[in-house]
This record gives structure tokens, sequence and C-alpha cells, in this order.
């Protein structure tokens, strides 16, 4: 049995109407926490000028092998194995990195690996989207916002919405600048921001 998350149909179509101008003159995009495969399957198909790399920890890899195996689509290439924490990641050619519900249900710290991780990955000029909640200022953009947090922090006391500001400061050391903040459907945003070399 393919894992399935519900989450993952509901907001696909909103995310690739965002992905598709901003990804049009990239080639490889790099997903980092690819969850079921469910969002690999689904941008490639519809982005079929990109090279998709699925990435995830140990325990989703079989899953994301049977959503890939079943689209049979090209340009769709193999999970890589990567957990932001370790000290090497794998080799990867990307000039865009994709992460979707990621950062509230990680530890702070493996936030910032990550982040540190994607700003030394990707090339002069490549892009890191972000796409989940978001809290600004410190403060909830919605009441629901403000129950998932809770939620979050009752499953498990290290994760929980990220605030923007904190998350624009690490990108800013990674030598990345925000580009653009969109307002998403269901409270949530996509972050973009560009690696410079200026």
């Amino acid at each position: 049995m393919k894992p399935y998350a519900e989450s993952c149909d509901q907001n696909r179509d909103p995310i690739l109407d965002v992905l598709r101008p901003l990804l049009a003159s990239c080639s490889t995009v790099l997903e980092i926490g690819s969850g079921t495969g469910q969002h690999a399957v689904y941008f490639s198909r519809h982005m079929p000028h990109l090279h998709w790399q699925p990435s995830d920890r140990g325990e989703n890899m079989p899953g994301i092998h049977l959503w890939r195996e079943e689209a049979g689509l090209a340009n769709l290439e193999a999970p890589v194995e990567l957990d932001v924490t370790q000290k090497t990641w794998p080799a990867i050619g990307a000039d865009a990195v994709f992460s979707a519900n990621t950062a509230h249900i990680m530890s702070w710290p493996q936030v910032k690996a990550m982040i540190e991780g994607i700003g030394q990955l990707l090339p002069d000029q490549g892009l890191f989207l972000l796409y989940g909640p978001f809290n600004y200022d410190g403060q909830y953009t919605s009441d629901s916002n403000r129950r998932f947090d809770g939620w979050l922090k009752a499953r498990d006391p290290l994760s929980g919405i990220r605030d923007f500001t904190a998350l624009d400061v690490l990108a800013t050391q990674a030598g990345m600048y925000l580009q653009d903040d969109i307002a998403m459907p269901a409270n949530n945003r996509i972050l973009c921001w560009r690696k410079s070399g200026r």
C-alpha cells in the first residue's frame, strides 16, 4: 500500500500555481522532506522541464519509491536519503530547493541545519522555496494556526510554527535574500529566498 496524505491533494494545485513561474528557468529541484512522495509525482508531472529530486529520511524511502514507480516519469529521480543534520549531504546539482510542511515538525536545530545546508548546496541565484504556516512578529496569523501550534507542541515540544523573522535571519546568514513572501490558502505561505553571490 502506498502511503497517502490528504493534505497533499488539498494543497498541490495552489502550490503548483506559485511554483510554475518561480521555477520556469530552473532545471533541477531538490525536494527536502518528500514524505509520501505525492508532491514529487504531481509537480514533476506538471513541470516536465524540471528534474525533480525527492529526498527524506530513511523510513520514508519505501513509500516514495512506490509512488515514483507507479508514476513512471522520466524526470522524477529516485529518492535519496537525507537527514538535514547529517554532516555531508548527498552531492546533488540542484538550482532550486523546495520543502513543504517541514520547518514546523523539525526541531529548531534541525531547521538551522536545513537552511545552512541549502545555502551551501545552492549555486549563485539558486532558489529556496519553503511552504507552510509561519508566525510574524511572534504572532499567529489565525486562530487555526494557534490551535495547530498547540497540537504540534503537545505531540513534540521541540516542534512548532516558526517565526518568519528568525527564518529570514538564518537564510541571510546562509547567503540568501528574501525574494517573495506569498500568501496561500488555509493560512499558509510560500517563502522564496534567492542565493546571492554579491
